[in-house]
């Protein structure tokens, strides 16, 4: 029995996400994901993107035990066992953690606004407005909307099963995210497009 989780879409886009992280992350620092989920991103990026740290987080205590199978399976000693966060909260778990001394120069955030409400995108932002010292970066991945509209008929659909599930999710306006990042100082760096209809967006701490 094994409390490992699965995930397809990490075996699918981890390469590609890792290929934009090598091009925007700063070069020493730990970087703090949010809704690290199974644990399979971290694990496959920790030893990757050395000497850099890597801080999975979660709030769920099942995604917090497959994070730990994983890197129990995967080891990297630059990888942190898994927190317990929830980014709609108006303080973060991290925040009574030593911040100094884990020295946070990113945060990286794949696939979770459109499955959680959007109070939760907009922690997220006010987190990241926090925690990132000034030019500390914000890196998201997932489906977005321009100008509100749908870049696939695939992501349309989406959409709609995402809404059936629960009306508060759903495949955002990046025009509405990128205004949320403004507002916490967070200044939209850039978009690179991703496969599957996927946006990488990086966002940068004034």
């Amino acid at each position: 029995m094994t409390n490992k989780q699965f995930a397809p879409a990490t075996q699918r886009n981890r390469e590609y996400i890792l290929e934009v992280l090598l091009q925007i992350l700063p070069a020493s620092g730990t970087i703090l994901e949010i809704a690290s989920g199974t644990g399979e991103h971290a694990t496959y990026f920790a030893p990757l993107l050395k000497p850099r740290k890597w801080l999975p987080s979660d709030p769920n205590p099942i995604a917090r035990d497959s994070i730990t199978a994983w890197s129990q399976e995967v080891a990297s000693d630059n990888l942190y066992p898994p927190i317990e966060l929830d980014a709609s909260l108006p303080v973060w778990n991290v925040e009574s953690m030593d911040l100094q001394e884990l020295s946070i120069c990113a945060i990286a955030n794949i696939n979770m606004i459109h499955i959680s409400p959007w109070a939760a995108c907009l922690g997220l932002m006010a987190g990241a407005g926090r925690i990132l010292p000034s030019g500390g970066i914000l890196y998201m991945y997932g489906p977005y909307k321009l100008d509100g509209k749908h870049t696939a008929p695939s992501n349309e659909a989406f959409d709609a099963s995402l809404k059936s599930q629960n009306p508060e999710w759903g495949v955002r306006n990046l025009d509405d995210v990128i205004a949320a990042a403004k507002a916490q100082k967070l200044n939209l760096l850039k978009t690179v497009q991703m496969p599957a209809n996927n946006l990488s967006v990086i966002f940068q701490r004034d």
